[in-house]
């Protein structure tokens, strides 16, 4: 199912997100282990997870871009096929915000337990 999800969503948009899932939590785990560097990996995870966001949102526009030329080529559609066309363009985006939520909770998390 994941993987489906995966393929659907576009793998040139979505294995990029789910390294950067991968490196988001590894920096999170960090965070926790090794208190004297936070600031910097606060800010790593910041940085991280704001690229993810734009790329999800950079491949639901060329996604729609691609889907509208495909309209534009064949005429007429029917409206069960522009819908599941548009729920797909939507889990690259989807992923990017969760991406985006899960670094930021981190990022809340790190920010509390720092020492003043």
């Amino acid at each position: 199912m994941f993987f489906r999800l995966l393929n659907d969503g576009g793998p040139f948009f979505m294995y990029p997100l789910v390294v950067i899932l991968i490196i988001v939590l590894l920096l999170i785990v960090k965070g926790f282990l090794k208190k004297e560097t936070v600031g910097k990996t606060i800010s790593l995870i910041s940085s991280i997870t704001l690229f993810a966001l734009v790329w999800g949102f950079l491949g639901h526009i060329i996604g729609m871009i691609g889907a509208f030329d495909s309209i534009e080529a064949v005429g007429d559609i029917s409206p069960a096929i522009m819908a599941a066309g548009i729920k797909i363009s939507l889990l690259v985006p989807v992923f990017g915000s969760f991406i985006f939520l899960i670094g930021r909770l981190g990022i809340i998390i790190l920010t509390w337990m720092q020492k003043d």
